[in-house]
């Protein structure tokens, strides 16, 4: 299995004396690795490569299923055959090629040259043409959810996620995306050096349990909410996506548009609601 994170050696220098001080010491860095994504129909025949995005391995399976679901090409886990880590083409397994077969019934996705699958760790749309390119519909009515969550309990929300970040306490750069109840309680964290693939992980695994949609829910992520966090969130049935910093305009304008509550800058005691105000109580 391919490693989370990887020592380094690395040269510690700390000004703080009259004379800096200089020492080599052994340090934890996140890895960052290509993942392959194929896909196709059941039946003999090779899948076709559909995205890579540059990820830190672990969870690769939600990860796949996760992308999957919330671009749009599968509904459900239903929708999926196997899912299964294989080789590269003449090459051993590397533990960066996940193979997916999907459910007879089931359309394999059309290759859209306007449609580029290609992503970095740093932003999970760079790559596609334009917004309309990218836009999916979800299958789930958001607006329809009718949970409300206080705003006493969404300020405990990032101690709760920051406990739980396991890799970044160890290498301080990875992203997390949770998952908590209506209520408070964290039901999954997933941490990648992606943003975007920390939430695929997060869906992936809600897909593979079978609690789609995830109504009553709060996506907390550990970074900014952009337009496809936001979109993520409403492929999913969350109603209420929370951020420790800001979100984008085409992020505010997608959460109106879907009934979805967005929360910003969710730090100490304070927060900014930029969508779905009636989703936060503050009685």
């Amino acid at each position: 299995m391919a490693r989370r994170n990887v020592r380094h050696m690395v040269t510690r220098v700390d000004t703080a004396g009259t004379v800096p001080s200089v020492r080599r010491s052994p340090d934890s860095v996140a890895a960052e690795e290509p993942l392959e994504i194929r896909v196709g129909p059941a039946g003999p025949g090779k899948r076709s490569p559909l995205a890579v995005t540059m990820r830190t391995p672990g969870d690769d399976l939600d990860l796949a299923i996760g992308f999957l679901l919330t671009e749009g090409i599968i509904g459900g886990a239903d929708d999926v055959h196997t899912a299964q880590l294989c080789a590269g083409d003449d090459t051993p397994n590397t533990y960066n090629v996940v193979d997916v077969v999907l459910s007879p019934g089931v359309a394999a996705p059309q290759t859209d040259p306007t449609r580029n699958f290609y992503t970095t760790s740093s932003c999970g749309i760079c790559g596609k043409a334009s917004i309309d390119a990218v836009r999916t519909r979800s299958r789930f009515d958001v607006t329809a959810d009718p949970t409300v969550v206080p705003a006493g309990l969404l300020v405990e929300l990032p101690d709760r996620l920051r406990a739980g970040q396991v890799g970044f306490e160890r290498t301080g750069g990875l992203h997390a995306a949770g998952l908590f109840t209506a209520e408070g309680k964290l039901v999954c964290l997933r941490e990648d050096v992606g943003r975007h693939n920390a939430v695929d992980k997060v869906v992936g695994w809600a897909v593979r349990e079978g609690r789609l949609p995830l109504a009553g829910h709060v996506l907390m992520v550990s970074g900014r909410a952009s337009f496809e966090l936001t979109q993520k969130a409403t492929m999913a049935g969350i109603p209420i996506l929370a951020a420790v910093s800001a979100p984008s305009t085409l992020a505010i304008e997608l959460a109106k548009e879907a009934g979805l509550g967005l929360v910003g800058f969710l730090r100490g005691t304070s927060m900014n609601v930029y969508a779905g105000t009636q989703r936060i109580s503050t009685d």
